[in-house]
């Protein structure tokens, strides 16, 4: 019989969090248990996975207990607080912000392209920037049989990377803008809808921006 995992995620109602949920039911993730957890003022709704009602708990001192494995996706923040608390617990945490990207003690993995380094953790797996995962992708065969030194890329990213609400607030303004009204902003800077903005502005001392350096 395979081994089942105790698996908790961190930002469980974030778009993030839906997608983690359906990819967990749709390749049967061998799971013994699975634990939801959100903010505070999620605490105490649910959210279906395989036919069930899963209750939602908040994040919190002593809540990585008796869990082997930490999917986290609740922001930078939210996991340079809580996850070195999940390592000390036992557990194994995949980090899906930009919190540990630029750590060199914790490895930078596609599973496509680097498979082997997840298993020199101490604790945390990293998982690159959305754009430089697909990227890599694309270009590890490549540079298997051409080693590349140096790509220039741009990149264009879409309100989902900002999380649920600024996904919505897109659709507001969309309809907003169709109707002849004015978009208002409130989650994202400026009105992105039928638009284009630098999202980590203002520019750093080396002339790029914070997402330029996010690997």
């Amino acid at each position: 019989m395979p081994r089942t995992y105790r698996v908790a995620i961190l930002g469980a109602t974030g778009a993030v969090g839906a997608e983690l949920l359906a990819l967990l039911e749709s390749r049967q993730f061998p799971l013994a248990d699975l634990k939801l957890l959100a903010s505070p003022r999620s605490a105490g709704k649910t959210l279906d996975f395989c036919g069930e009602s899963l209750p939602i708990a908040a994040v919190e001192s002593g809540c990585f207990k008796d869990v082997d494995l930490v999917l986290a996706s609740a922001g930078g923040s939210i996991s340079k607080a809580w996850l070195p608390e999940a390592v000390e617990a036992g557990a194994v945490a995949i980090d899906n912000s930009s919190a540990y990207r630029m750590d060199s003690t914790v490895p930078l993995v596609v599973p496509e392209v680097n498979p082997e380094a997840a298993f020199t953790h101490h604790g945390i797996i990293a998982n690159p920037n959305c754009t430089t995962i697909l990227m890599s992708v694309a270009l590890w065969p490549l540079h298997q049989l051409q080693p590349i030194r140096r790509v220039v890329v741009s990149t264009y990213q879409s309100a989902s990377g900002a999380g649920a609400r600024a996904m919505e607030e897109v659709r507001l303004q969309a309809q907003a803008i169709l109707n002849g009204a004015t978009p208002v902003p409130e989650v994202l800077p400026y009105p992105l809808a039928f638009n284009l903005f630098p999202h980590n502005s203002p520019l750093q001392a080396n002339g790029y921006c914070e997402e330029e350096l996010k690997w």
